[in-house]
């Protein structure tokens, strides 16, 4: 059973950094696109970062130049670094399997002073 579990959501000021790390189970990620999604309170769930088998990155344009994604087959865990935080990142933020065969529940980052 292919399980994914998100951390690293929290609590930071504008202008802040946070880390997010979705680890995988049951499937091997150096053979998976994998992808980071948020949701903001009252919208629609949007594509943040993603990642493929072949290590090709798409980033959304909102997030260009402050977040980086990258992953570690060895640890089957990829990672979104998020810099330069604004209060219009706020979110819940999910991890996702193969453009969504599977996702995570979520972790909250809220971006307020």
């Amino acid at each position: 059973q292919v399980q994914l579990v998100e951390s690293g959501g929290g609590l930071v000021q504008p202008g802040g950094s946070l880390r997010l790390s979705c680890r995988g189970s049951g499937i091997p990620f150096s053979h998976s696109t994998v992808g980071w999604d948020r949701q903001a309170p009252g919208e629609e769930r949007v594509l943040v970062a993603r990642i493929t088998s072949g290590s090709a990155i798409q980033y959304a344009d909102s997030v260009k130049g402050r977040f980086t994604i990258s992953r570690d087959n060895a640890k089957n865990t990829v990672t979104l670094e998020m810099t330069n935080l604004k209060p219009e990142d706020t979110a819940v933020y999910y991890c996702n399997l193969n453009y969504g065969i599977a996702w995570g529940k979520g972790t909250l980052v809220t971006v307020s002073s």
